[in-house]
């Protein structure tokens, strides 16, 4: 059975049964404890946690997951993969632990005639809690699964919750029994590789205190309502039902197998050192691809430097079985082709996940390129001092600082005749995962944080009237003061003001919440400077009381700042053109990766491999101005979802769309993207828009920032005026200024030249000169000087290989430094006859280097270098000549 009709009878089985079928949320959404969806639960954790009240009694769902913990173990077993898909049904309230079983029970064995997975019920075992009878009971009295295949576990395995303060409750796994070939007898307990956990029934009825293992917590009482949250591995039951021996040989992941095969001349199955690479990229490949479906693009943190690993382990496990050149590409090609029945969003995005996999896998490769060479660096040092082992830290080094993969440093270390300090990289690197484990805990929220709003969003949800009104009269439902609900506030109290309705935009979508006051009959105000949103449908006014005091229960007047609002408005709506400009200009993959709005400014991140050129920047700014002179109506429909992407409108990656959404259009098919912003009724009303320029702001990720309304205006005046005052300068017209200045910028750049070779040819002819200031150590002559401040680097180098020269046959040693800049350049130089009696140039920059806060290297005749501490100059060439009278 393929995976796509897995999934297939998996929701047609709830949906019979009345469950509501939820989509699958972004694997990127806003949680302040996860990087990314790493269960099939989270995007339903508002309704489990008493934040929001769900729309429906029963749901279900196949999530995407990412679990990244112990990237470095992928592939070593065979049962656990970074994305995987998590079936599952959801009950809020309404069945509980009988209902649940019985519909698990019925879609493993029912039949595949009938729509069911036809699992035999001889092959099924199940755990449950050690003092769960009333499981037990459902398990071997409704179900009739015999006593001896349902086993107890303790808290450790069968106990559930979500690691922090918030529901909880047992659960009850069902396993697969793979047969003897696979292992011991004797059920779960006895051995997990012979049997398999496929689904995980959680009966979450009670609420847990603070601790940190999983068993480690107190159960402080019962939930107000008893609820079901389950998990079906999707790839478990694949590798099952498909009679093959793991996840990795479903028709998801071996076919990308297969594929590395041919890139790589290796087979997949001929040692296990192999398989694990096979399977390496085989998983990261899959991975990546559904990360970079939903936004995620290459960077040094956060989500991006997760992909970014991932990409990396791919090339490096690609290169180690013998690839040569790139092969990314042809690997998230053939990942596509076999997620595209279940993902078929992936076609229309192919095109931007392909740039950005290219880009990084050409940056990685030149990464590898200068690897090599600190690499080459670190081994000779290793030989010079006599030893055969590189550094734990030097290879921790390389793979922290560089990117170079251990793999790879044990491969060419093998081939240089070196080991490697394994043990000491390993701590490094146990060191480095502990920190970033301690610092993610203290980055976890307790999930109870708002529940002082509980009770405002069942009860009295905001009444958002702001797309049509400017001034709404309100009345005062909530009053929060410092994280507590209060009746009432006095002059200068920061509050937290809750209305039953509202005209004040709430900070959404990039753009800023709206300013504005609410005023009493009292003469009372509260100034508003905040705007922010608890579960999508309460409004929190944060500001500060003024001229009186203000009761929960008062009736005011809620009023925007209408031009706040019209300058932040004109900045959302010139964002939408920006956009729809830039896919004019670039092509369709030019997507929106983020933004901020506030009034007057603008901020648009969008997903594209290469910088923009003066021309490409010049056409985005000229067809949003066109737009904008066009004079479009903005037409704001409120729609089905399914219906608005029907329409052709964008949505967002990582946004997590309601059943109904509002769609902004502009110009018709120029600009169609669901939003909830405020905008402009005709984009004239937008006025001129500024682009200011655009810049990197990750890998394939770029920003454009641009003034709109009267602050372009501003803008341009300034720059008009700018233009004017070098006209009078030029005495040229501002059309030729260009022409001017940089023919202007062209004597200078002539005019430095002659000077430096001005200067170099000096230079040149004081060596002689300095010659008269050599001495004689032993047997090797030294010269060690301070140059005129100002000297440069390549100055200081043809100097000293000039000296060199003159030295003769002789071993000498030239020490050339001067202070430049605030820095302290050098080049130190060995003649052939000093290497030949065992001194080498990079050896002395240890030396020299200390002293002036530097480090440097190169070649044994010639090393340089530069430091930040000119002051130390005169210690450092007397430390160099005090380390040749030593010798």
């Amino acid at each position: 059975m393929q995976t796509h009709e897995i999934r297939k009878r998996f929701l047609e089985h709830f949906i019979a049964a009345g469950h509501t079928e939820v989509p699958s949320a972004s694997l990127v959404l806003e949680d302040p404890n996860l990087l990314f969806v790493n269960a099939g639960m989270v995007p339903f954790k508002p309704y489990f946690l008493g934040q929001e009240t769900p729309p429906y009694a029963t749901a279900t769902s196949i999530q995407k997951c990412v679990r990244t913990l112990d990237i470095e173990e992928v592939g070593i077993t065979t049962r656990h993969n970074t994305f995987f898909q998590m079936a599952g049904n959801f009950s809020f309230g309404d069945y509980f632990k009988e209902g649940v079983i019985t519909l698990a029970w019925s879609l493993l064995t029912k039949s595949v005639d009938d729509g069911g997975f036809g699992i035999d019920p001889e092959l099924l075992w199940v755990t449950v809690y050690h003092d769960d009878d009333e499981a037990h009971d459902i398990w071997a009295n409704k179900i009739g699964l015999p006593e001896e295949r349902i086993q107890r576990r303790g808290m450790e395995d069968n106990y559930w919750s979500m690691g922090v303060p918030g529901p909880c409750g047992p659960c009850s796994e069902i396993f697969y029994d793979r047969g003897p070939d696979y292992g011991v007898e004797g059920g779960p307990v006895a051995d997990e590789d012979r049997y398999i956990e496929i689904w995980n029934l959680v009966f979450m009825q009670n609420e847990r205190g603070e601790g940190t293992g999983k068993g480690d917590f107190e159960i402080l009482g019962p939930l107000p309502k008893k609820n079901i949250d389950t998990g079906m591995g999707i790839e478990r039951v694949a590798f099952l039902l498909q009679g093959v021996e793991n996840v990795y040989e479903t028709d998801l992941l071996r076919p990308v197998i297969d594929t590395a095969e041919k890139l790589t001349g290796s087979s997949y199955g001929a040692d296990n050192t192999s398989d694990v690479r096979f399977r390496v990229i085989a998983d990261h490949s899959r991975t990546g691809l559904m990360l970079m479906l939903d936004g995620v693009s290459p960077s040094n943190e956060g989500r991006g430097y997760i992909l970014r690993r991932l990409l990396r382990r791919i090339i490096r496990s690609a290169r180690l079985l013998g690839a040569k050149g790139e092969t990314l590409e042809a690997l998230l090609t053939t990942a596509r082709d076999t997620m595209l029945p279940s993902f078929p969003e992936l076609e229309q995005n192919w095109e931007r996940i392909r740039r950005n996999a290219v880009g990084e896998e050409q940056a990685f490769l030149r990464t590898l390129e200068a690897g090599t060479k600190l690499f080459d660096d670190a081994a000779e040092s290793v030989r010079a001092a006599g030893g055969s082992t590189i550094s734990g830290a030097d290879a921790f080094t390389l793979h922290d600082t560089h990117g170079f993969p251990l793999d790879l440093t044990l491969e060419m270390a093998s081939e240089a005749g070196l080991s490697v300090d394994e043990a000491g990289f390993k701590e490094l690197m146990a060191e480095q995962r502990a920190r970033a484990k301690a610092d993610n805990r203290s980055k976890k929220r307790d999930h109870g944080d708002n529940s002082v709003y509980r009770q405002f969003l069942d009860e009295h949800p905001t009444t958002f009237t702001g797309y049509d009104n400017l001034t709404e009269e309100s009345t005062v439902v909530g009053l929060i003061r410092d994280g507590q609900t209060v009746t009432g506030a006095e002059e200068g109290d920061e509050v937290e003001l809750i209305l039953d309705r509202t005209p004040l935009y709430a900070e959404s979508g990039g753009q800023m919440a709206d300013h504005g006051c609410f005023v009493l009959p009292n003469g009372a105000t509260v100034d508003i400077d905040d705007v922010q949103k608890v579960g999508k449908k309460l409004w929190l006014h944060r500001g500060t009381v003024r001229g009186g005091d203000i009761t929960a229960g008062s009736v005011g007047e809620a009023q925007v700042d209408p031009s706040w609002r019209h300058q932040a408005a004109q900045a959302h709506s010139a964002t939408h053109l920006i956009h729809a400009a830039l896919r004019e200009v670039l092509g369709p993959d030019a997507v929106q990766a983020g933004s901020l709005n506030k009034p007057g400014y603008l901020r648009f991140d969008f997903s594209y491999g290469a910088q923009l050129s003066a021309d490409q920047l010049r056409q985005v700014e000229q067809v949003t101005n066109e737009a904008v002179d066009a004079d479009w109506t903005v037409h704001t429909t409120e729609t089905s979802l399914q219906e608005a992407k029907a329409m052709g409108a964008l949505a967002l990656f990582g946004e997590n769309y309601g059943d109904r959404v509002r769609v902004v259009e502009m110009g018709g098919p120029f600009s169609m993207e669901l939003c909830g912003g405020t905008h402009v009724r005709h984009t004239s009303g937008i006025g001129p828009v500024a682009v200011l320029g655009e810049s990197s702001v990750g890998s394939g990720v770029r920003r454009i920032e641009a003034y709109s309304g009267m602050d372009s205006f501003s803008y341009l005046s300034t720059e008009r005026l700018l233009a004017e005052q070098l006209a009078t300068e030029f005495k040229a017209p501002s059309v030729e200024l260009p022409d001017r200045i940089a023919a202007l910028s062209e004597k200078l750049r002539a005019a430095e030249r002659t000077i430096q070779e001005m200067r170099s040819k000096q230079l040149l002819a004081d060596a002689a000169r300095h010659l008269d200031d050599a001495e004689l150590i032993g047997t090797t002559t030294f010269l060690g000087v301070e140059l005129p401040e100002g000297t440069q680097a390549k100055d200081l180098r043809t100097l000293a290989n000039d000296l060199r020269g003159r030295f003769g046959a002789k071993p000498g040693v030239i020490v050339l430094t001067a202070k430049s800049d605030g820095k302290a350049p050098f080049a130190i130089a060995v003649t052939d006859a000093g290497v030949a009696d065992g001194l080498k140039a990079g050896d002395l920059v240890k030396v020299l280097g200390p002293h002036i806060g530097g480090r440097g290297g190169g070649k044994p005749q010639l090393a340089q270098g530069s430091g930040s501490e000119p002051a130390g100059i005169s210690a450092g060439i007397q430390a160099v000549r005090a380390e040749l009278e030593q010798r």
